[in-house]
């Protein structure tokens, strides 16, 4: 609510407001305090996000705010299609990000 809230207030000025969450789990301390090195395996870096957050702060803000980014659906948007890159492991499959399962 905080995303449209202040999208809507900060239009005129041309200030955006989004938000952007992960398409599955990130390496995090967190994670490894969840769940150790198995968990970890099953991350993505953090590059991911960045990479995302990059694309966001690219494009003009009058013509996007107010939205709920996915990592990923960002990504495949400009073209990414391996995403391997992003993978603690590649070889094992990432964990869908909690709040999305």
């Amino acid at each position: 609510m905080c995303v449209l809230g202040m999208a809507a207030e900060f239009a005129e000025k041309g200030l955006a407001v989004n938000a952007l969450w992960p398409q599955t789990a990130i390496a995090t301390a967190a994670m490894n305090m969840l769940g150790g090195d198995a968990a970890l395996k099953r991350c993505r870096t953090v590059d991911i996000m960045s990479d995302a957050a990059h694309l966001i702060l690219s494009r003009p803000s009058r013509a996007a705010t107010g939205n709920f980014y996915i990592d990923e659906d960002l990504l495949r948007e400009a073209g990414v299609t391996d995403f391997t890159r992003y993978a603690i492991d590649p070889e094992i499959e990432p964990i869908t990000d909690f709040f999305l399962d």
